[in-house]
């Protein structure tokens, strides 16, 4: 499971139909709807909000709004709540940049057209559900660290 804190402005079509299929199956988990991923590291940052419900269904409405902005049409009754829109979780800028790095790497692969499009960013915007602060890469984080900068 990858819930992206990067603006989902910067996923290909393959990641952005990702993003919202596994930020439903984050919803899942959190309503306590299946067994799996319980205990998915990415999902600490959505249980330590007041309402982890409404966090999850205002990271997936924007998801939505990408693939609208597309001319995709997510099913929107899929996201069963909504918190305060002014709601701002923080992500680490070494979260982020790690991220950034990540994805990437996978646009290079799958789409290097995208990947081309988005090369002169050295660095990339949240998702507006996140507010960027000072720190290194998330505890819970398990993907690889990249390369050291020489």
């Amino acid at each position: 499971m990858r819930i992206w804190s990067l603006h989902p402005r910067y996923l290909d079509r393959q990641g952005l139909t990702a993003a919202w299929r596994e930020a439903l199956l984050a919803q899942a988990v959190l309503e306590g709807g299946t067994r799996g991923y319980t205990r998915h590291p990415q999902l600490e940052r959505f249980r330590a909000e007041p309402d982890p419900r409404e966090a999850i269904g205002d990271y997936l409405a924007v998801v939505a709004d990408e693939a609208s902005s597309r001319g995709y049409r997510f099913d929107r009754s899929k996201v069963h709540r909504r918190g305060d829109p002014t709601r701002r979780l923080e992500v680490t800028s070494g979260q982020l940049d790690l991220e950034w790095w990540h994805l990437r790497q996978r646009l290079a692969v799958r789409s290097p057209a995208i990947a081309d499009r988005w090369a002169d960013i050295a660095t990339a915007e949240p998702h507006p559900l996140f507010i960027v602060v000072d720190g290194p890469i998330a505890s819970w984080e398990r993907a690889p660290a990249p390369p050291p900068q020489v």
